[in-house]
């Protein structure tokens, strides 16, 4: 039989938003990449939620886009309302939050990705790893049988592995939307001795908009100023009309019915057997877990400016169709609602992420790369986030250079790779800004000036981006240092504005950097009083600002840092024997033979390894050392 046999550099399998970072991330670096996907039609599609960003998301989105990554951009060209989270609280959890044209934001990545030299689209099942003798990567081979040889692979197969769509009593073996699943490629990866999981996820019913009644809604609205996600996009170009997002609730009756048929949802029945999201619970899970609460949040949200499709967020579910309309039309405005898609649970095939190093390739399967939902995640940040790594670090593979590892003082991306590859991931994992311990160093505002440099060393950012950046630091710096020095007297000017602002009179003279401090003013509202003021741009003040008025705290966690980094540096031989160390438990020695870490840092951070373990580690390393 004749097989197609082809040549390629990299080939990425999976293209929703792991797959489309992890793609264009090494065709950008120069090699040729085969991008393999079950249908075109599922490019960087949106299955679930029609937005980007939120809560901590928003933080990975914009460290992807210091990077060099895409997700920030299309975004910012798709969107149709934005809004920044948690304003009432310090600048380390503001999050940006956009609502997404569904369609649009497909179709424009889409377009990316088609006009990306060294890349190409390829509309096959991947179904089998190939490798050679030593258990080395050699290529792929598709459903057809044919054959592609390449020097590196990304496995961003999201949630279509083996994939089955459950509603009721309602089973069918489909991937999202009703897309095919890819039901061969997790038999290659079992021969080839790599641990699987079973996950689960969900989403809500979308309603016909022309069913609603809005009028007993609240409605929300984005932002009057809208903030960019990507660092490159212009801000005066995101200023829209935007659409229009609206707030109900459940209430006693949706609870009763669900209540009341518990019984024919397979999450309780035992027909679905995968791990769902914890952090992202069906309707019927809030109403089992938070029994004393009689109502729960609904969010109406567009899927797009061309439909009249309706998102129900907050009430994603496995019930039954018939108890989906009972409960849906219970919540105040949906009375009357139309489903034009019923709401779905979705089990699929994933790893555990042990499997991976943090430089996300498997430690069984060198030059096999993985990003996205396929390694425990939730997510479409999530998924771009690692997508991005693995393209990168596939690329570094393949170009002979090193590997780019992220650590968790440096970015919320490295908090996500670390907890993936060094803790016990039982369940979907989800990024929050409580997962990571230096989170006032890593805020959304300043991911630009922790990461532009990386990824400019990496090549993905070009030479014009990063002179900017050299630049804004240097604004920066100057202007902190032209604040601190600006010296200000107790005339009446000052006193009237002080007054002004609720606060204290001054009794003699201060600096602009002393009065920035105070609780109750700010870099911009001292604009007045400022007379040398340069202009300077919105995010430049911003920096200024957070910098001095935060410095203290800024400061305390620079210090937390560099213990942290001490640790980190202290490097685990790869052949060391655990069962030499003779004081070690029995525990952490079965769970540093598991995890492999490569740090004392690392190793701490392993559940069932204890601060004692340590201790005894680095004795045996400092006696073992030379």
């Amino acid at each position: 039989m004749n097989t197609i046999t082809e040549n390629v550099d990299v080939v990425v399998v999976g293209a929703g938003h792991a797959g489309c970072e992890a793609a264009l991330a090494c065709a950008r670096l120069g090699l040729k990449t085969q991008l393999f996907t079950v249908s075109v039609e599922s490019i960087a599609m949106m299955p679930c939620n029609p937005n980007i960003g939120g809560t901590s998301k928003g933080h990975l989105v914009r460290e992807l886009d210091a990077l060099g990554g895409e997700m920030g951009k299309n975004i910012d060209k798709t969107f149709i309302q934005s809004k920044m989270l948690n304003q009432s609280k310090g600048p380390a959890v503001h999050s940006l939050r956009a609502q997404a044209d569904k369609a649009e934001y497909s179709k424009e990545m889409r377009k990316v990705l088609e006009n990306t030299e060294n890349l190409t689209i390829r509309q096959q099942e991947v179904t089998e790893i190939l490798t050679d003798e030593d258990g080395k990567l050699t290529g792929v081979k598709t459903y057809s049988g044919a054959v592609y040889n390449c020097k590196a692979c990304i496995l961003c197969t999201g949630t279509y592995l083996r994939a089955r769509c459950i509603y009721g009593d309602v089973s069918t073996y489909t991937g999202p939307n009703g897309l095919q699943a890819a039901n061969y490629l997790t038999d290659s990866l079992k021969a080839h001795g790599i641990e699987m999981r079973r996950f689960k996820t969900g989403t809500p019913a979308r309603i016909d908009k022309r069913s609603i009644d809005f009028s007993k809604m609240e409605e929300q609205f984005g932002d009057e100023r809208v903030v960019p996600f990507s660092f490159t996009t212009d801000p005066e170009s995101v200023q829209i009309d935007q659409a229009s997002c609206w707030l109900t609730y459940t209430n006693e009756k949706t609870h009763e019915i669900i209540r009341e048929n518990l019984d024919r949802s397979p999450l309780y029945s035992g027909m679905i057997e995968g791990t769902g999201p914890r952090y992202c619970p069906s309707i019927e899970d809030k109403v089992v877990r938070f029994a004393d609460k009689n109502r729960h949040q609904v969010f109406i949200e567009p899927e797009g400016l061309n439909t009249n499709e309706m998102y129900v967020g907050g009430m994603s579910s496995s019930l039954p169709e018939d108890v989906q309309y009972a409960m849906y039309r219970t919540v105040a405005g949906l009375e009357h609602a139309v489903i034009v898609r019923n709401a779905y649970a979705i089990e699929y095939d994933c790893i555990n992420p042990k499997e991976l190093d943090s430089s996300l390739e498997f430690k069984k399967l060198p030059g096999l790369f993985s990003g996205g939902q396929f390694n425990g995640s939730s997510g479409y940040e999530e998924a771009a986030a690692q997508g991005l790594v693995a393209g990168i670090n596939a690329a570094m593979k393949v170009l002979g250079r090193e590997p780019l590892i992220l650590d968790r003082s440096e970015c919320y991306i490295g908090v996500l790779i670390d907890d993936l590859v060094t803790k016990e991931n039982r369940e979907p994992y989800r990024m929050m800004t409580s997962r990571a311990e230096y989170r006032l160093l890593l805020r959304q505002d300043n991911a630009d000036l922790r990461l532009t440099k990386k990824g400019y060393e990496v090549g993905l950012i070009s030479e014009e981006r990063y002179q900017a950046l050299l630049r804004k630091e240097k604004e920066i710096e100057e202007e902190i240092k032209r604040v601190e020095h600006t010296n200000i007297g107790a005339n009446e000017k000052v006193q009237a504005f002080l007054e002004k602002h609720g606060s204290t009179p001054l009794k003699s003279g201060t600096t602009l950097g002393e009065l920035i401090r105070r609780p109750e003013l700010s870099y911009e509202e001292l604009a007045e009083i400022d007379e040398n003021r340069p202009e300077l741009r919105a995010d430049v003040q911003e920096q200024v600002n957070i910098e001095i008025k935060y410095e203290g705290y800024i400061q305390r966690q620079k210090r937390q840092v560099e213990q942290f980094k001490k640790l980190e540096t202290k490097k685990i031989p790869k052949d060391i024997d655990y069962d030499d160390v003779y004081s070690l438990r029995l525990e952490a020695k079965q769970k540093l033979k598991e995890y492999e870490p490569t740090s004392i840092g690392q190793a701490s951070r392993i559940s069932g390894v204890s601060p004692a373990d340590i201790s005894v580690l680095l004795v045996y390393l400092e006696s073992h050392r030379g």
